[in-house]
């Protein structure tokens, strides 16, 4: 679908997504949503009132958009047994997030770090997080982990670790390659759950 022709309110949360990536939190403004969307002065205005709620249609995409890339149903193979099977499918997940939505990666670290000066802000940006917590823990449940929960900590960590390593951090320049990322969750997952 052509951002175009998205419902507004996609169209407004893609665009507040957008702008907070290039422009940080500054630059994310009512009118600046309604310019580089191309719309009517006020269109942003009108679906999302206060800051606040611009704030909260962003994160509620961002989880939207992230689910497409990162969720284990969109993942081939991260349903099976095994530790092979979950690293393969993270590994996967991972490479397809920083070879073709970095930009989204941006707008999640400026949302993150808002929300940690925003309660209301830090309640929505948590519930969207379960999003991906839950199935990760079912995952390491499958392949065999007696503590699932705190086993998804660890792996999500990580997780977040390279993504943000290679997006903003130390290791911004390199792309890791999908084996690689495969053989650290490997290796990872193996030390975990004493393979």
């Amino acid at each position: 679908m052509n951002a175009r022709n998205a419902p507004r309110h996609e169209l407004i949360a893609d665009t507040a997504l957008t702008l907070l990536a290039e422009r940080g939190m500054r630059g994310l403004t009512h009118r600046a949503v309604d310019e580089a969307a191309g719309l009517p002065q006020g269109s942003t205005s009108n679906l999302a009132r206060t800051r606040a709620a611009l704030l909260e249609s962003a994160v509620r995409r961002l989880a939207e958009r992230e689910a497409a890339v990162l969720a284990p149903h969109a993942v081939p193979g991260a349903a099976g047994a095994g530790t092979a099977a979950v690293a393969d499918a993270l590994a996967r997940a991972l490479h397809r997030y920083l070879s073709g939505h970095r930009q989204l990666l941006v707008a999640r670290y400026e949302l993150a770090l808002e929300a940690t000066r925003r309660p209301e802000l830090r309640a929505v940006y948590d519930r969207a997080g379960r999003r991906f917590r839950e199935p990760v823990a079912a995952m390491l449940s499958a392949a065999g982990s007696a503590e699932p929960e705190r086993h998804a900590l660890s792996l999500v960590a990580w997780c977040d670790g390279v993504l943000f390593s290679c997006t903003a951090g130390q290791f911004h320049a390199a792309l890791p390659t999908r084996d690689a990322l495969r053989t650290s969750c490997a290796e990872l997952l193996d030390g975990m759950l004493g393979r």
